[in-house]
């Protein structure tokens, strides 16, 4: 995935401020994760998040995924 849509984008903003967990697969691993923030760095889209069950940290480069999918609450 080279880029997230619009909707995509829209979806992973508002779990960003609601603390909505998130489902990302990335080189065939799936990752649940809780998105803290978008950032930019080194010219690149970063999904700063955290794992819900451990509590790491973890940042996932946006144009690395494979699809991203929201937990419903």
């Amino acid at each position: 995935m080279a880029q997230l849509t619009h909707d995509e984008y829209e979806r992973l903003e508002r779990a960003v401020t609601r603390g909505q967990q998130i489902v990302v697969y990335r080189r065939g691993t799936e990752y649940v994760l809780v998105p803290l923030a978008l950032r930019v760095r080194g010219g690149r889209e970063v999904i700063e998040a955290r794992n819900p069950t451990t509590g790491d940290a973890l940042s996932i480069p946006v144009d690395e995924l494979d699809s991203i999918e929201m937990i419903p609450r």
